[in-house]
């Protein structure tokens, strides 16, 4: 059977494609899947042998080594910790994100462009201006050393959330709000029983983007929190480096791969609900 040059060419342009994108995803993987493999190797072989991502022996006790902790605290603590402080900050950020949201996008209030305009100017802002004052605030309130300044500003909406929750709800048609007022329900009520239910991929987009820059908040974590036993994980594998004497890689390598384990399993089990956030603008009239 002779193919036709059009068959070819687009043969030719997905073998091009699908070359492409294996390579770049290969590069951009590299880095965790050579943190996976030494997490596996002796301490020596992890920079001697770092080219390659095949242990020369499996060395399980890492984990083993890792999961003891320090102190009689179980990495497992550090993982509880960070569990509470992402899922509870994510929660508040998906609440008041899509409340302050449906307040731009549906109710016409005075100084309404105004006030959105002031909110996305807040992303311009850099984030450590914020430490001190932050700091000193937090200070004052008696929250040093507690998981509140951790938790409490998850509760006040974020402008990148809010943005794109917006952008979502100006995708569903207004006359699904009409219908409701007509129905006899007020604002919160249109926003329970109409918003909510029509932009699901849009909070579950900004639910795992609050999870993960929670879950990574290194710094956070490091100004606010001084018992050990309190620590975030992100904070706890620094407990594994030592300058003064050995850092045990391999057992950080381990508990770093291990901390990967939620983001992994919050990906896969949301990801048509991401896409599906990020590619589209909610309903269309």
């Amino acid at each position: 059977m002779k193919l036709s040059k059009k068959r070819i060419r687009q043969w030719g342009g997905s073998l091009t494609y699908h070359t492409f994108i294996l390579l770049f995803g290969f590069f951009m993987f590299y880095p965790v899947m050579w943190l996976i493999a030494s997490s596996f190797k002796e301490h020596a072989e992890i920079f001697q042998n770092a080219h390659s991502l095949i242990p020369n022996t499996f060395r399980w006790q890492n984990y083993v080594q890792g999961w003891r902790g320090f102190g009689g605290i179980t990495f497992g603590t550090f993982l509880k910790n960070s569990m509470i402080i992402s899922g509870t900050s994510t929660l508040g950020q998906i609440f008041t994100a899509s409340m302050v949201a449906f307040g731009f996008a549906r109710i016409k209030f005075v100084g309404r462009k105004f006030w959105f305009r002031l909110m996305i100017l807040t992303l311009l802002l850099p984030g450590q201006v914020l430490h001190i004052p932050q700091y000193v605030l937090f200070n004052y309130l008696g929250w040093i050393d507690t998981f509140k300044p951790l938790i409490i500003p998850g509760f006040l909406a974020g402008a990148f959330h809010v943005f794109l929750i917006i952008q979502f709800i100006q995708g569903i048609p207004m006359e699904l709000d009409e219908a409701a007022r007509i129905d006899g329900c007020g604002p919160f009520a249109t926003y329970v029983r109409i918003i909510l239910p029509n932009i699901k991929p849009a909070l579950i987009t900004s639910g795992i983007f609050s999870f993960y820059w929670s879950w990574n908040n290194f710094m956070q974590g490091l100004l606010y929190i001084q018992t050990p036993r309190k620590y975030p994980a992100a904070l706890a594998l620094q407990l594994f480096s030592d300058p003064q004497s050995v850092t045990h890689w391999g057992a950080m390598f381990a508990m770093a791969t291990l901390s990967l384990v939620p983001v992994f399993i919050i990906f896969i089990t949301f990801q048509r609900h991401l896409v599906e956030g990020i590619s589209t603008t909610g309903l269309k009239g």
